[in-house]
């Protein structure tokens, strides 16, 4: 049997915000339109969700139920930037990854929930990575299939974890007193629908027979698969892809423009490290580098040299890095700085045939010794 897994940020948008505003936290905060303007609430704080505010609810409606919510504009270069991250982190826990949205995901453990002593440790060090690494918290739902697992993950928001029932049995008992709309596919029509027939709770589709359910709905698949999911039947797989990475590549935004090229400098080489560490976890070898520069008038630059053999050692890299930016000068501030490597390959062949290792390659290959020594200290906890 499959163990599925389905992780949601909580509030991501605005979680991120408070990253950034820590002096906001504990109120209610809304992120989306401004209040006098036309446009929607992409998503608020739990403390904004009290006043009855909700995602895709005009921000005007939004400020007439809490006019003293801080309204922010969305930041998405912000919130990709801590999404990457998160997906780092998924996929240090499994391959098998399904990204549905910036801040959403399902993950197939069945193969590696034994690594961690059984599915609910691996989603407790799974949150716990996510707040590590993120700043923000995720809750997670684990169960037998996709469906199940999505329930799960909103049983106990925020920074919450629901491990749901496997048995057949359970799970119909769990889902029969569960509302209709807890189901995928039922909308507020259709939950009005079927309403006037007396269906309102999973049990209720449970007992309806299909042609029943066909003539009420107007369709004999849709009451098929409502019928299956009543049960907690979903047969979708996780749709994960296997095809290999062109580029591996990291971005900051910095909060405010910066004029300073040694804190940009500083930035650039972090990322730089970053870039290195992926590209040995994935066993990938980069012949291209590249550098982007965003200046304070949205203006981006982008420029990229050929590395003289395939390459993902961190000294390497930043001295990539390091050259590409000291090409380039602006008297605008820096929004923007990013570095990623590109034409990856999976061995640290360059296509010239030798009986011998000539020195470059000697030196690079203890350079990679020295960068994975490295990762194994970071991954203990004894250096940042």
């Amino acid at each position: 049997m499959a163990t599925i897994l389905h992780v949601d940020m909580d509030a991501f948008f605005a979680s991120v915000e408070l990253l950034h505003h820590p002096e906001w936290r504990g109120r209610p905060l809304v992120v989306g339109a401004g209040p006098h303007e036309r446009g929607v609430v992409s998503t608020c704080s739990y403390e904004a969700r009290k006043f009855g505010v909700r995602s895709a609810m005009p921000s005007r409606t939004a400020y007439e139920l809490c006019p003293h919510a801080i309204f922010v504009r969305p930041d998405m270069e912000r919130y990709s930037e801590v999404s990457g991250k998160a997906f780092e982190v998924f996929e240090s826990f499994t391959p098998f990854v399904e990204g549905v949205s910036i801040d959403e995901a399902f993950l197939d453990i069945t193969g590696s929930s034994h690594l961690y002593g059984g599915a609910r440790a691996l989603g407790d060090a799974l949150r716990k990575a996510v707040k590590e690494k993120c700043g923000v918290t995720c809750s997670v739902g684990i169960a037998p299939n996709r469906l199940l697992a999505k329930i799960g993950s909103e049983l106990d928001k925020p920074d919450g974890l629901s491990v749901m029932p496997f048995e057949a049995d359970e799970i119909a008992k769990f889902l029969e007193n569960k509302p209709v709309s807890i189901l995928w596919g039922i909308g507020k029509k259709t939950v009005q629908t079927l309403k006037p027939f007396g269906i309102t709770v999973c049990g209720d589709i449970q007992k309806t027979p299909v042609g029943t359910l066909a003539a009420i709905l107007g369709s004999q698949c849709l009451a098929g698969v409502l019928r299956n999911y009543s049960f907690g039947i979903d047969s979708d797989e996780v749709h994960w892809q296997e095809a290999e990475e062109k580029s591996v590549s990291r971005e900051h935004t910095f909060g405010a423009d910066v004029y300073d090229r040694e804190t940009v400098r500083a930035k650039l080489l972090e990322l730089a490290a970053e870039v290195g560490m992926r590209l040995r976890r994935r066993k990938r070898w980069a012949k291209t580098a590249k550098l982007k520069l965003r200046d304070a008038n949205f203006n981006t630059l982008t420029r990229q040299l050929s590395l003289a053999s395939p390459t993902r050692d961190d000294i390497s890299l930043r001295e990539a890095a390091l050259e590409l930016f000291s090409r380039e000068t602006t008297a605008r501030g820096i929004r923007l700085v990013g570095f990623g490597v590109g034409s990856l390959r999976n061995d640290d062949d360059d296509g010239t045939p030798t009986l011998f290792d000539y020195p470059d390659d000697t030196k690079r290959k203890r350079r990679e010794r020295l960068s994975e020594a490295l990762d194994d200290l970071r991954a203990k906890g004894l250096i940042d």
